[in-house]
């Protein structure tokens, strides 16, 4: 599966606007079968640190993130994934 990653995160990518991850890819820690979360994990495993740049202490996405799975705005961590699928990681702007 893809992971496009927002320029805010590229940091942790050296770079990589776009991360190829196995949507299979599990973690011991992550529940059977490939979720949103079990990919945040692989991503994590491989840039260490971003996922506590998109998930906080309480397991839950932070809520300058959002999550598009497919083009449709994903909250729950559970959420099945598929290996043709593509993750979008959006960190929202502030200012004034």
């Amino acid at each position: 599966m893809i992971v496009r990653i927002p320029g805010l995160l590229r940091s942790y990518t050296a770079g990589a606007a776009i991360v190829e991850v196995k949507a299979s890819a599990a973690h011991p820690d992550a529940s059977p079968g490939a979720s949103v979360d079990s990919v945040l994990r692989e991503l994590d495993r491989r840039f260490p640190g971003l996922r506590f740049r998109i998930i906080d202490e309480q397991a839950a996405v932070r809520p300058h993130i959002k999550l598009f799975l497919d083009g449709l705005l994903v909250r729950d961590l559970a959420h099945p994934v598929k290996a043709a699928a593509e993750l979008m990681i959006v960190g929202a702007l502030s200012g004034g």
